[in-house]
């Protein structure tokens, strides 16, 4: 499998994309935790007053979700450049071209990693404390990691066809964080809408990670095996989308 043969040119890129991703940046990783901790507290003064009465912990609640979404948005947004960004390594040598998409989705998930490890001393300081349920937080990360990854191939391999494909990509980002239980509790959305709204995979993952995080709850069975669903499904779609697309990237670069 191409994974195994190329791992160390994939282990390669993963850390140069993490050098360049901070080297240019006074305060370098830094800026992974201020930003989420921005972002929160910014939302936590607009919406406090809103939800914080149905919802314990809104500090935390806000926290999780907030970088749960970071690794979807950052890891596709960066992916979708994967491919064009690197003409040499598609026109002139024969590599596996998902080889520099996983490169990409690797690095956004070792920052997100870093990001969720920070949450745990956050969760003993603002009360809220850890289980043993947080032991589960690796297996949910890489039904995320395959969500992402899935999702990835697909726009790696469109935007080299479509280059308006970012900023369609960008408004639905957007969208899409509205329409994700990250500000608000999951108890506010219309009961009429709601299996509409949990068709969203990320909206499981997210209550997902809230359990095991910050409820300390085993998470739901349906939950995890319909987001393992959607996650291999997601996997298969994108591979089949990428390999299908990929014979013509060499020629549209």
């Amino acid at each position: 499998m191409w994974i195994f043969e190329y791992r160390e040119l994939i282990k390669i890129l993963t850390i140069s994309d993490l050098k360049v991703k901070y080297q240019s940046s006074v305060l370098g990783f830094a800026w992974s935790l201020l930003n989420p901790l921005l972002m929160m507290l910014v939302l936590y003064l607009v919406f406090s007053n809103v939800f914080k009465a149905n919802q314990d912990n809104f500090a935390l609640y806000l926290l999780i979700g907030i970088v749960s979404w970071r690794f979807l948005a950052i890891g596709s947004s960066a992916s979708m450049n994967a491919v064009v960004c690197k003409p040499s390594l598609v026109t002139k040598i024969y590599i596996p071209r998902q080889v520099l998409v996983m490169s990409v989705v690797l690095s956004s998930l070792i920052s997100s990693i870093l990001e969720f490890l920070v949450l745990v001393p956050l969760l003993i300081i603002l009360g809220a404390g850890i289980s043993p349920y947080i032991l589960l937080f690796p297996f949910i990360h890489l039904i995320y990691f395959l969500i992402v990854y899935g999702l990835s191939l697909i726009l790696a391999a469109l935007y080299v066809y479509y280059r308006d494909l970012n900023q369609i990509w960008d408004v639905l980002i957007q969208i899409g964080f509205f329409l994700s239980p990250i500000v608000y509790p999951l108890s506010t959305v219309p009961p009429q809408y709601l299996d509409y709204y949990l068709l969203n995979p990320v909206t499981a993952l997210i209550q997902m990670y809230r359990e095991v995080l910050l409820y300390h709850q085993l998470p739901g069975l349906r939950n995890l095996a319909l987001s393992l669903a959607v996650g291999l499904l997601l996997l298969a779609a994108g591979s089949a989308i990428f390999k299908r697309l990929e014979r013509r990237f060499a020629e549209e670069i």
